[in-house]
């Protein structure tokens, strides 16, 4: 793309010196926001800082456009795509969601097939919803003791290229929420041999661009686009993601796409984040994340030696359906003391000031990254180690399936769009399935539209309730009830 340094300076961060700059000339503001530099709401002001919400402005030459940059956006993009070892890149606003519906927009039209594990994030089947390809779903194995979903096995891909071969694309996570990682370099090749793209969803793996020792990131691996939640381990602010594309790719077009649903007023406060978080990264991301990775290792010894809990690490390993781990995930197994992940996680909150990233009804998560001290992983083992003393229980009767087999009957699109009707959630055993159900974090669903409700489906849906997951996603907030198609 025009533009392009052969040497680009990694010590430059162009929009936020771009803003540094506008702070200081004092402009007069006839344009949008209305809060005018802060001064029409001085509540806000207070609450966010006269800094924050001075530089809470809206495109004008000076700083560019979100949507056709040309020059100080550009080159942060530019900047960006370099530390990442990418053709291009773009600097997302809408949070990894809008870059995940991208990748699915810029390959596939409607009617198109689509390979890709069923453990994906609703955002996945959101962009299926959107543009009406169907989904070739290559079923995870599950680790049955863990009761969580793993990578796609080599053989699986292969599989389902070969009988698929008017596929157009194969998305993978990289890694899953719980650090496990499918043979990328692998899949990159297998569909590219049969002429289709490898998209890679990133959300969590941010760091894998800059620590040591850690598993193949999708731009090393050869994949041609790559979501990546700059706000989750790499330290921008929520909301900021990158879209990373590789030279198979019309970056012209890609933006095109990227302009059909990306809002036209950029924050600038989310995008001068990810330009000083991805400087950040460059300077120190070896240090830190080799920081990261001590405490997770140091975390899991410690909460391995309380007993009854299991967090696991890199001994899954198996070369396949499990490649790689993804070392700075402190994933722990709950279920032997008794009680679910969802469990643990509300009695952390609730009783121990504790917030973690998720629990699920085996296991939980919680997210370690560059802003973590080792005082407070020492707070959160000592925390557990009195909820295992006070809170253990029998852990008969628990249900331990966390992925449930679907049976698609209908593409998302034609479903989600088809006449539908409201049904008592425990009357639906058979139906066909119009909307989402799915507990979040980590927003995997249970349920998407086009595909069939078993009996199964329904136990683990009101088990999961009954434990105190956050369910998600139907019309109906209490989910007692579902859209089904008539």
């Amino acid at each position: 793309m025009e533009n392009k340094n052969t040497n680009p300076d990694q010590t430059r961060a162009p929009i936020y010196e771009a803003l540094q700059k506008f702070r200081n000339m004092r402009v007069v503001p006839f344009d949008v926001p209305g809060h005018k530099h802060g001064r029409g709401n001085p509540e806000l002001t207070e609450f966010l800082g006269q800094q924050c919400v001075a530089v809470d402005v809206n495109s004008m030459k000076p700083l560019d456009n979100l949507c056709h940059p040309i020059s100080v956006i550009r080159e942060a993009e530019i900047l960006a795509a370099d530390a990442f070892g990418a053709a291009d890149a773009f600097l997302m606003v809408g949070g990894t969601t809008s870059s995940v519906q991208t990748m699915v927009l810029s390959t596939c039209k409607r009617g198109d097939k689509i390979i890709l594990p069923r453990n994906v994030h609703r955002s996945v089947i959101n962009a299926l919803v959107l543009c009406g390809a169907i989904p070739v779903y290559v079923n995870p194995e599950v680790d049955h003791r863990l009761g969580i979903s793993l990578g796609m096995k080599r053989e699986q891909v292969a599989k389902a290229i070969q009988q698929h071969p008017d596929a157009v694309a194969v998305l993978v996570n990289n890694p899953t929420y719980y650090g496990i990682c499918s043979d990328l370099r692998a899949i990159v090749k297998m569909a590219h041999d049969a002429g289709m793209y490898c998209l890679a969803d990133e959300a969590h793996g941010t760091h894998f661009y800059f620590g040591e020792n850690m598993p193949v990131s999708a731009m090393a691996a050869g994949a041609d686009m790559a979501a990546v939640s700059m706000h989750k381990s790499g330290g921008s602010l929520t909301q900021s993601s990158l879209l990373l594309v590789g030279p198979r790719m019309n970056p012209g077009y890609v933006r095109q796409i990227i302009n059909l649903t990306q809002t036209t007023s950029g924050s600038y406060l989310l995008m001068s984040s990810l330009d000083i978080s991805r400087r950040n990264l460059v300077q120190r991301g070896k240090e830190v994340f080799r920081k990261v990775v001590d405490m997770a290792d140091y975390a899991r010894e410690e909460i391995n030696a309380i007993g009854g809990y299991y967090a696991f690490g890199s001994e899954l390993v198996n070369g396949d359906s499990i490649y790689a781990f993804d070392p700075t995930k402190l994933s722990v197994h709950t279920r032997d003391i008794g009680l679910a992940g969802i469990e643990v996680y509300d009695i952390l909150r609730d009783e121990y000031d504790i917030q973690i990233e998720f629990g699920d009804i085996g296991n939980i998560l919680a997210y370690l990254s560059i802003g973590d001290r080792p005082q407070e992983l020492e707070r959160l083992v000592s925390a557990m180690a009195e909820i295992r003393r006070r809170h253990h229980k029998d852990p008969a009767g628990l249900l331990n399936q966390e992925y449930i087999d679907p049976e698609v009957v209908a593409s998302p699109q034609e479903a989600f769009y088809a006449a539908k009707k409201s049904v008592p959630i425990e009357q639906t055993e058979g139906m066909v399935c119009s909307e989402f159900v799915m507990c979040y974090p980590p927003g995997i669903p249970i349920l998407a539209p086009g595909e069939r409700i078993t009996r199964e489906i329904l136990d683990y849906i009101r088990y999961a309730k009954e434990k105190g997951c956050s369910m998600t996603g139907p019309e109906d907030p209490d989910i007692l009830h579902l859209n089904v198609l008539v």
